[in-house]
Parts: C-alpha cells; structure tokens; sequence
C-alpha cells in the first residue's frame, strides 16, 4: 500500500507496512488534514478519528523518514530528524526520505491512496 501526500510546494510518497494501523488508515483515505510543526525533528497531522492499536507495539530501528501514528494523541508522525520511539506503531516509511518535510508551517495537506 502507498499514499500521496501533498502539501505548499511539496508532493512526495509512503509505503506502509503490512500492519492493522497501517490498514486502517488507508481506509480512511482520501483524507485533507493540517500539518504542522511539531517539536525540532517532525511534523505531525490529526487524524479525524484514531486508529486501531491492534498489534501496536515498541520496534526498534527508528530511522528519519519514518511515518509513525502517534497513539496517546491519536496523530500522524512524520520525522525529519532522529527520534526514539513512543507509544505508538510505525506505519511506514517516505519513500523518497524527509526533506519535503523541511518546509516550515502549517499548510492543509492531502493524502491519497496510489495503490
């Protein structure tokens, strides 16, 4: 499963990983959401409901361009700089990495299903 995610001048894509989450949230899809900045090393987005935590759990590897649902808040995660995990489930990853996540703001983003 892939997304599409634009927002200002960015245009840039996911993969998700095989995850009840990750499943959960392209369901929802398309969405339009606000992102915004969120601490010095992500960006975060509000779902319009919360996933499932089902087969949430700690994973290791934690990597900039990680794409993570953040459980307590109910928010996406999307980290252009090194971060330690938190409760929650990593939903996939930028395919193309994180720099589109540099531009600062809180612009409306889409996000849409390519397959």
């Amino acid at each position: 499963m892939r997304l599409r995610f634009t927002f200002a001048d960015q245009d840039f894509t996911a993969t998700l990983e095989d995850n009840p989450s990750a499943r959960d949230l392209f369901s929802m899809l398309p969405l339009d959401l606000t992102i915004s900045d969120y601490s010095t090393n992500e960006k975060i987005a509000y779902l319009p409901r919360k996933l499932t935590e089902e087969g949430s759990g700690r994973f290791g590897e934690e990597t900039v361009g990680d794409l993570c649902y953040f459980a307590p808040w109910g928010n996406l995660a999307m980290f252009h700089d090194p971060y330690s995990w938190s409760r929650g489930l990593r939903l996939g990853r930028l395919d193309q990495g994180a720099r589109p996540l540099l531009v600062r703001g809180e612009p409306p983003l889409r996000v849409e299903a390519l397959s």
